[in-house]
């Protein structure tokens, strides 16, 4: 889990810089827009959650990765408790891939 610090790091940047959204309802609505160009999910959301945004970001062509768990993905994003985010910079979504490859993470794949 240390290896998601960096990660965990931009995604907190992002939120101050406010090119972050959290909640269901938010991230969804993000991505059905085409702002959104990454999704996080935290690793500890309900099946039916993880399968929900993964057949959507499919659908939406965003890369989506299940990271962390609710707690942590809160608090970076300045929240309690997060079960989703989507980053809505292209910079800051780039940048977030490109530490999450070289972590040797891959977009979810989630089988139910």
């Amino acid at each position: 889990m240390k290896k998601t610090n960096k990660v965990l790091s931009l995604i907190g940047l992002a939120t101050k810089a406010g090119k972050i959204v959290s909640g269901e309802f938010s991230t969804e609505k993000s991505v059905k827009s085409g702002r959104g160009f990454l999704v996080l999910v935290a690793g500890d959301a309900s099946d039916n959650t993880k399968k929900k945004f993964q057949n959507m970001c499919d659908y939406y062509e965003v890369p989506c990765f299940v990271l962390a768990d609710k707690e942590e993905l809160g608090k970076f994003c300045g929240k309690e408790f997060r079960a989703s985010l989507a980053v809505q910079d292209e910079n800051f979504a780039k940048a977030l891939l490109k530490q999450l490859e070289t972590e040797g993470q891959t977009p979810e794949s989630v089988s139910i």
